[in-house]
């Protein structure tokens, strides 16, 4: 980690296992990311605070991974180990609960900016392949569009690739138009 001031980078405190999917809180004081524990097999979410250098875990988070904190900082949401669950963390009340399940295995997370919202796709392993929308406060699910015959760029994780949200929450997907293709372009610059 490197000081948003600059400086040598530090390593955040670990116990040498691996880690992924790093989230800061929006007040920056806060370093939420998944935690696999190869020593005792499982997942958790693990917390690193800025002003202490101290790592915990998130309080029920074992089987999870995979956090996106939302932008109001009231809320954590992760993914179940075999992407087909998230969950939801309240920061406040340090409560759990089941957010989705049953479409499949789930995508890439992104919240709308004012946090009623999150943001996916289930491009991998399903028949039904969207981009979704889920409300927070009642789990209402919307599908924006449908991607069953989207061509989706294989990532390394499988079929699934990077999906996010542009400016005024459009959804942002990365399209596999082939490698044989070579395109020119002119870029005028002011």
């Amino acid at each position: 980690m490197i000081s948003k001031d600059g400086g040598s980078p530090q390593q955040i405190p670990s116990k040498d296992q691996s880690q992924s999917d790093p989230t800061w809180s929006p007040d920056g004081n806060k370093l939420a990311f998944g935690y696999v524990d190869t020593a005792n097999p499982g997942m958790f979410v693990d917390v690193f605070e800025l002003k202490t250098h101290q790592v915990s875990h998130l309080p029920g988070s074992q089987g999870i991974f995979g956090p996106r904190w939302s932008p109001d900082g009231h809320y954590i949401v992760g993914e179940s180990s075999d992407m087909t669950k998230w969950m939801l963390f309240d920061v406040q009340t340090l409560q759990w609960r089941q957010l989705l399940t049953g479409l499949g295995q789930l995508g890439y997370i992104a919240w709308s900016p004012d946090s009623a919202y999150v943001y996916f796709d289930n491009l991998v392993a399903t028949k039904e392949p969207g981009f979704f929308r889920l409300r927070i406060k009642d789990a209402k699910l919307e599908r924006i569009a449908d991607l069953k015959d989207f061509r989706a760029f294989p990532s390394q994780w499988g079929a699934g690739s990077w999906t996010g949200l542009g400016p005024g929450e459009t959804p942002l997907l990365v399209r596999d138009i082939s490698t044989q293709e070579i395109y020119a372009l002119d870029l005028q610059l002011p």
